[in-house]
């Protein structure tokens, strides 16, 4: 679950309390909204796995969806429903867009999974307008803008030298 708190460990408040994975959560640069990724079981199976789990301390990959709700944890909008891996959520300096990681397009349909290549994507905080950002066979993630959306910065293991490291990527960013 998230919660959110003063600086001094008072006002504590729980935002999340459904049945499921809470991660990650990011403020929008007004304060006023948070993005995380979540995923809620959905179906009695994925209930009583996702118990099985708690109950020995292991997290199973599951697909992650991105959510955004207000500071005070209310008008909750899931704003992916793809099956993929979507996370690693940011907003853009404007506070209408969100950059994350995902690797819906990396579907496996002969083993009927998706794979490990993760790419970077734009979209509206109402779900709108999803745009493609990276387009290579690499994992890229983590994604940050610059306070004044001038540059991205970003993690990828795209180095040729170093095909299992990861690297930090600067670019500029061109509207």
């Amino acid at each position: 679950d998230i919660y959110i708190m003063n600086a001094n460990g008072s006002n504590v408040l729980r935002l999340t309390d459904k049945v499921g994975y809470d991660g990650g959560p990011w403020f929008s640069p007004d304060g006023k909204k948070i993005v995380w990724r979540a995923w809620y079981p959905e179906t009695q199976e994925e209930l009583a796995l996702w118990r099985d789990c708690m109950e020995k301390n292991y997290i199973i990959g599951v697909p992650l969806d991105l959510w955004t709700m207000d500071v005070d944890g209310t008008n909750k909008v899931r704003l992916t429903k793809n099956g993929a891996t979507n996370w690693s959520p940011s907003y853009h300096p404007d506070g209408k867009r969100l950059i994350f990681s995902s690797n819906m397009d990396d579907w496996h349909e002969d083993i009927q999974k998706f794979g490990h290549n993760f790419e970077l994507y734009l979209i509206n905080t109402d779900g709108t307008d999803l745009e493609r950002i990276t387009f290579n066979n690499v994992f890229d993630s983590f994604p940050m803008f610059s306070s004044d959306g001038k540059k991205l910065a970003f993690a990828s293991n795209r180095n040729p030298q170093k095909p299992r490291a990861t690297d930090i990527f600067i670019a500029d960013w061109v509207e």
